[in-house]
């Protein structure tokens, strides 16, 4: 009987149309969304661009070409300058043509708008050009055959910028977005694990009243139930991830195998919360529905899913939410998964998810496994 109970159970799930709607159909037309309105954003964007600078000499200063010479080299250079008089590169800088303007002569001297990351650079840049001018300029005095040298070795203490991934996971923040797709989907198995005990209780089912006339234990029904539907949503999130990363080119990192189980068990998470609330007899069917999907979409705003810093905000002020909230724990799994070199914070997360499916699941078998009827 388990496995007849088992067969019913995922045909009965994978044919309703709110599952279908809701589970299937609507993550992935939002997922289509997301990528339209956030996919191209993080590709033509940078942290940091070459610096365009305005140079005036008041004084002729070899070395200082030099420097300039290195420093502009390279596909990706860190300044680019202009030498002018000091009214065009005034002008200049009031338009924001260019960041800011070195001043070459006896001692070099930096003019700047204001104190953006590019301003922060021209800074730093001609603090430690003063710095290392000295002994330059001794080098030059005792042996002037060795300016080449000498520029080459400050070219290489003063490098051209460039990018060094902290990660080898994709840091595209817009992609937190997709994390969030997934674990809506997980959560909504909350309906799903609703619709196990509704069925499994005669006073709110005429299904239920069959299910506890017949001879089959009822820990056998509900037992074969619970991973009926844990493998049709599994189902569910397995559609998901892959229209994200066959469809939409989403880029999950190397580690793929593990973001279905990340999802997988986020969906056993979500069915074992929804069984749980079901199985309180005293509401009506129609008082759970709505308990479960206003809480589901709640814990994914939370999450970040319709604002993207909602997450980061809490972790600040009240970091004890995220913690909890098991649309985060899928979501942050996710992004642990994909950004860390090991899979320490991944499996924390898993053995979340794993323990609160089992208490959740616990409680529900606890709340129907005595409960008996006068009449049927």
């Amino acid at each position: 009987m388990f496995w007849h109970n088992l067969k019913f159970e995922i045909l009965t799930t994978l044919r309703a149309k709110d599952l279908i709607i809701w589970m299937m159909i609507f993550p992935l037309i939002l997922g289509a969304f997301f990528k339209i309105a956030f996919g191209s954003i993080y590709e033509n964007s940078t942290l940091f661009e070459t610096v365009p600078t305005a140079v005036v000499e008041n004084t002729k200063n070899e070395v200082f070409h030099s420097v300039i010479d290195e420093m502009e080299k390279g596909d990706n250079p860190l300044l680019k300058v202009t030498y002018m008089n000091e009214a065009d590169a005034m002008k200049a800088l009031e338009n924001d043509e260019v960041k800011g303007i070195i001043y070459v002569g006896d001692k070099l001297t930096l003019k700047i708008k204001n104190s953006d990351i590019e301003q922060t650079i021209l800074k730093k840049f001609a603090e430690r050009y003063m710095a290392q001018e000295t002994i330059i300029r001794d080098t030059m005095e005792n042996d002037p055959t060795n300016l080449q040298a000498v520029t080459k070795i400050l070219s290489q203490d003063m490098p051209v910028k460039e990018d060094r991934p902290m990660t080898d996971g994709n840091t595209d923040p817009f992609v937190a977005y997709m994390y969030n797709l997934i674990a809506m989907v997980a959560m909504f198995g909350t309906v799903t694990g609703l619709h196990i005990a509704v069925s499994n209780q005669a006073n709110l089912s005429e299904l239920g009243a069959r299910r506890n006339c017949s001879p089959t234990p009822k820990f056998i029904t509900v037992i074969a139930g619970l991973i009926g539907s844990y493998l049709a949503h599994g189902v569910c999130i397995v559609i998901c991830v892959t229209f994200q990363t066959l469809v939409l080119g989403v880029d999950f990192g190397t580690r793929l195998p593990f973001v279905y189980l990340g999802g997988f068990l986020g969906g056993v998470m979500g069915v074992s919360v929804g069984f749980f609330v079901g199985s309180i007899s005293t509401w009506s069917e129609g008082l759970k529905i709505g308990i479960v999907m206003s809480v589901s979409m709640a814990m994914c705003f939370l999450s970040g899913l319709m604002f993207g810093d909602m997450k980061a905000i809490l972790e600040l002020h009240a970091p004890i939410v995220n913690d909890l909230n098991p649309a985060a724990i899928v979501a942050d799994s996710l992004y642990y998964l994909n950004v860390d070199a090991d899979l320490t914070r991944f499996f924390g997360k898993i053995l979340m998810m794993v323990g609160i499916a089992m208490a959740f699941a616990v409680g529900g078998l606890f709340l129907t496994r005595r409960r008996r009827y006068a009449s049927l």
